[in-house]
């Protein structure tokens, strides 16, 4: 009695690797020999006509969010940055391969790609930050409120549990007076900014004594002049606000684009 052979198709074997993909460069945008990104791995480019994306091999098993991983996905694009214009991908975006990023991604959406890229060219984001000094804003709003002052004379060397009430109340005093001094001295801020920039985003407050918070995108070219204004603004409040300057950074704040699907 004879058989007859039978094929069965093996299963496919599970993919253990992606492509994490950091952001979008000219072509013509070479990776530093020693660039790590995510995971430890070494960051290479994908192309595509006038169009590349920066890159590097990870392991799908290993759950991202680390916060290494965070740190070297924006270190990699803000270094980037300083160099060449760049179009930052949110963090955790991985497709299958390589061939993938290239067709699915740079091929599927190189005008527009390129088209920021082109109205990137030579620019930059900064972050002015301003933080009250906390004693020193106390101080200013208890002198330019009479009902501040009184509050805080009421509770002074008083029990907490018996000023409860009037501790409250200067709380939600100071608390509204802060609101409006940050929207007046941020808009102190984009008037020393107005002439540096026209692409500008007020963040949200992240503390509660955050004097300004703005994003600008400025011509790498022009940094010094950002510098001088900033500085121009930290003489000025002097022992009221700490000012930093962040950047050059990638334009997360503007350009930032959606994860790839793959």
């Amino acid at each position: 009695m004879s058989t007859s052979d039978q094929s069965t198709d093996s299963p496919e074997e599970p993919r253990t690797s992606g492509v994490y993909v950091y952001g979008i460069v000219p072509a013509d945008m070479e990776a530093e020999e020693d660039a790590v990104g995510v995971c430890d791995g070494p960051v290479t480019i994908v192309k595509h006509g006038g169009i590349a994306a920066l890159v590097s091999e990870i392991s799908v098993e290993r759950p991202l969010g680390k916060p290494e991983d965070l740190q070297a996905h924006a270190y990699l694009l803000d270094g980037t940055s300083r160099v060449a214009p760049v179009l930052p991908l949110r963090f955790g975006a991985v497709m299958t391969d390589e061939e993938s990023v290239e067709k699915e991604l740079l091929a599927a959406h190189a005008d527009e790609f390129a088209a920021a890229l082109q109205e990137l060219e030579g620019r930059a984001q900064y972050v002015v930050k301003g933080r009250y000094v906390e004693q020193a804003i106390l101080r200013e709003v208890i002198d330019e409120s009479e009902q501040a002052a009184q509050l805080l004379g009421a509770i002074r060397d008083q029990p907490e549990e018996s000023t409860r009430d009037a501790r409250m109340a200067l709380g939600e005093i100071v608390s509204n007076a802060i609101v409006a001094k940050r929207d007046a001295d941020t808009r102190k801020v984009l008037e020393a900014l107005d002439s540096l920039s026209d692409s500008v985003n007020v963040r949200e407050p992240t503390h509660e004594e955050e004097a300004a918070q703005v994003a600008v995108l400025v011509e790498v070219a022009r940094q010094e002049e950002l510098e001088k204004a900033v500085g121009e603004l930290a003489e000025q409040w002097d022992g009221r606000v700490d000012m930093r300057l962040l950047g050059p950074l990638a334009a997360y704040d503007f350009v930032v684009t959606q994860k790839p699907e793959g």
